[in-house]
């Protein structure tokens, strides 16, 4: 494989790789050396990328696996998601304000989920992954992926919907 065709192949999905590792590393720097040393690493083994049905989860399996070392080696459990691709034509102030309110409420939210129920919801919701996709990335069964995302949307709407209605009798 020459380095244009795998460049081309690795645009289309490494900020997906980038975002994925800066939710589970939160650091800025530590999430671009994740994201550098997985495609360094589908570079070296550059004459087996033909061989995976999909490069892109593959990637990002890498990726969550790498994370979750990194994280061990720190000793930290510290895991934190913040969905951040809210976007809106108009926004008011007051609007802006609200939004990054419930944002960060979400974030705080899931990060009291159990991790996997955390990373299911990243790669659902944030990511776009359709459950087979994760399942397989995850090692799962389809069901469990469904159940867990369940719960998972399940414990942040009752928990926002506890923030948003405090007070109101």
């Amino acid at each position: 494989m020459k380095e244009r065709v795998f460049i081309k192949l690795t645009n289309g999905f490494k900020d997906k790789l980038y975002r994925l590792a800066k939710r589970l590393l939160v650091s800025n720097e530590e999430a671009e050396d994740a994201t550098q040393e997985i495609l360094l690493k589908l570079w070296k083994n550059k004459k087996k990328i033909s061989e995976y049905k999909n490069v892109e989860a593959f990637a990002m399996t890498m990726t969550k696996n790498y994370c979750y070392d990194k994280l061990k080696a720190k000793e930290t459990g510290n895991l934190k998601i913040v969905h951040s691709n809210y976007k809106d034509e108009h926004p008011s102030l007051h609007r802006q304000v609200e939004a990054k309110d419930s944002l960060e409420w979400v974030g705080r939210i899931m990060d009291g989920l159990p991790d996997q129920q955390r990373m299911i919801i990243q790669l659902r919701d944030i990511e776009q992954y359709d459950n087979a996709e994760i399942a397989k990335m995850l090692e799962m069964n389809e069901t469990a992926v469904r159940v867990a995302l369940s719960r998972g949307r399940k414990i942040i709407r009752e928990e926002l919907l506890k923030k948003h209605n405090y007070g109101v009798v």
